[in-house]
């Protein structure tokens, strides 16, 4: 039976004042798409996992068509990312090297939960559904415990420039915006593709603050912007159970002090932006996990970026033996990684 990671059925008293009109427009939501026809379906995500267990990501929603997987070449606007409606508190079932576990979502239809297993390092392949649906699939990275380096990228401002602090360029980018019209950062795919060509079947993974509804968009951007394939972990929209909004630095620092607890043979190279809070997130988690941290990457923002940002981040990076690199592009930050032996080998 796989273990869910976050809390279920509070009782209605106690949730937020926001969760619980969240959960009622859900709830009228879910009753007029059932009406219109709309059907069951789960939309799985990549993931990863180690040798004993491997983490399941998925989103338990109706949609018109009941297809699992949008089209990976389409052009598709930001808005129609959001047009899902979540199934709170839905069953699924996963299958993995052969055999069925049962999973249940959260209130926002969210599937993150943990399957025990015997897993040899590499790739599986999990296949997922719920009632009536569709069989959605998805590939878990596994990592052995001879991997000791590995890669933790932010997405906004570090491999995609997008200006997304911006409260009303952030909408414009996140429900109107054509993916198409989105910007990769210079050079960023190519040092990501020279670390692991460098340090082969080194895993990659992609932290962002994002919502997991665009989680489609981004993985087509990354595709066809020639990025290594790894999996997305993103958040959900929306009020919690105890708070009117989420955070996006908490999702980030819990999220990294799990890779810690998971992986403690791992050295992440930590890579991310001076626009807002990566160097804050990324200090305090060299401060608590020097021995899991191989470097810390911070790509600098333009001046124009920095303004649309907010302004840059007034924190250095400390010290406890873990190098900060600093450049604004791929091509700088792969030249000061060479420098400190982190591309060739510690």
């Amino acid at each position: 039976m796989a273990k869910n990671q976050n809390p279920r059925n509070l009782a209605p008293e106690v949730l937020h004042t926001a969760a619980r009109w969240e959960d009622r427009y859900h709830e009228w939501a879910r009753e007029k798409a059932l009406r219109r026809g709309w059907k069951r379906t789960v939309l799985a995500y990549d993931s990863y996992g180690g040798e004993t267990s491997i983490r399941v990501l998925a989103r338990a929603v109706l949609t018109k068509t009941g297809h699992p997987a949008a089209d990976t070449k389409a052009s598709i606007r930001g808005w129609r990312s959001f047009g899902n409606v979540p199934l709170s508190n839905d069953t699924a079932w996963v299958r993995v090297n052969g055999a069925e576990h049962m999973v249940t979502a959260d209130r926002g239809g969210i599937v993150d939960a943990v399957i025990p297993g015997d897993f040899a390092p590499g790739t599986v392949e999990i296949e997922m559904w719920t009632d009536d649906s569709l069989v959605a699939s998805a590939t878990v990275r596994i990592i052995g415990q001879e991997q000791t380096f590995g890669i933790v990228s932010d997405i906004d401002d570090t491999v995609m420039v997008t200006a997304l602090p911006r409260p009303m360029l952030a909408a414009w980018n996140t429900f109107v915006l054509d993916e198409h019209a989105r910007s990769p950062v210079a050079g960023m795919a190519v040092l990501y593709d020279r670390l692991i060509y460098m340090r082969p079947n080194s895993p990659i993974i992609y932290l962002s603050t994002g919502a997991w509804n665009v989680a489609p968009t981004l993985k087509r951007f990354l595709s066809r912007n020639l990025y290594p394939e790894g999996p997305l972990l993103l958040t959900d929209w929306g009020p919690t159970a105890t708070r009117a909004f989420r955070s996006g630095q908490e999702h980030k620092r819990s999220t990294l002090e799990r890779l810690a607890r998971e992986f403690p043979h791992m050295k992440w190279l930590l890579v991310g932006d001076d626009g807002q809070h990566d160097e804050d997130i990324y200090g305090e988690f060299v401060e608590n996990h020097p021995d899991n941290v191989a470097a810390v990457a911070i790509r600098q923002l333009t001046v124009g970026e920095a303004v649309w940002a907010g302004g840059r981040s007034k924190s250095g990076g400390p010290g406890q033996g873990v190098p900060w690199v600093y450049a604004s592009d791929g091509a700088g930050l792969a030249s000061k990684l060479t420098e400190r032996g982190i591309i060739s080998g510690i």
